[in-house]
């Protein structure tokens, strides 16, 4: 059995743990397709050329201990601007997107790009201000130096880069169900997207 949900939306709005939660709820794969553009960043890092970077990227490379760090998510957001180095990772995704047993990937452009067909299209957005009080505190908890305002200069200037792409710009798709996590609880936003993928099964069982 096929089944694929797309989760886009945002740096910080909740995505990668609505994505997590939803996946072991239904008992589908996930990916976190941020991850391989984090990882294509780290290695850019590390000196090598983008397109090289992507095209030969190993399953252990998203196992890196920095990826979650701003330089890396800096890079990342920077090499997902070049078409080539996308092109280079699609095919990974989609054939990820298309295994037995159902599917859950989460990114900007899983809806609209790497699975305009997918079965369930979530966008998951919430204000900047939230999202930089949240990658804030995710930060500072990591021991980072980071500032609240420096944060917000750098969450929304990612927004803006990639909302302006040329490559694959992110956006909700047509038929994507809005979650604003601003005023949700974690609790509530899985149960909205777990309420959403469970109408569109129902339908198809």
């Amino acid at each position: 059995m096929r089944f694929t949900v797309a989760i886009d939306g945002p740096a910080a709005a909740g995505k990668g743990t609505i994505s997590r939660k939803v996946a072991e709820h239904f008992g589908f794969a996930h990916l976190d397709t941020g991850l391989i553009y984090r990882a294509t960043g780290a290695r850019v890092l590390d000196g090598q050329d983008p397109l090289k970077a992507a095209a030969f990227l190993r399953a252990e490379d998203l196992d890196r201990d920095d990826l979650r760090t701003p330089e890396v998510a800096d890079a990342a957001s920077r090499i997902a601007a070049v078409p080539e180095v996308r092109d280079a990772l699609i095919n990974f995704q989609r054939d990820f997107a298309g295994r037995d047993g159902g599917a859950v990937l989460d990114g900007r452009d899983i809806g609209t790009v790497i699975c305009p067909d997918a079965d369930v299209k979530l966008f998951v957005t919430a204000s900047p201000e939230i999202r930089a009080e949240r990658r804030y505190q995710e930060l500072s908890a990591k021991g980072l130096d980071v500032t609240r305002d420096g944060v917000l200069e750098d969450v929304n200037a990612r927004d803006a880069r990639d909302a302006a792409r040329a490559a694959a710009p992110m956006k909700a798709a047509e038929d994507a169900v809005m979650i604003d996590t601003s005023e949700l609880s974690i609790d509530d936003a899985v149960a909205a997207a777990i309420k959403q993928i469970e109408a569109v099964r129902n339908k198809t069982t």
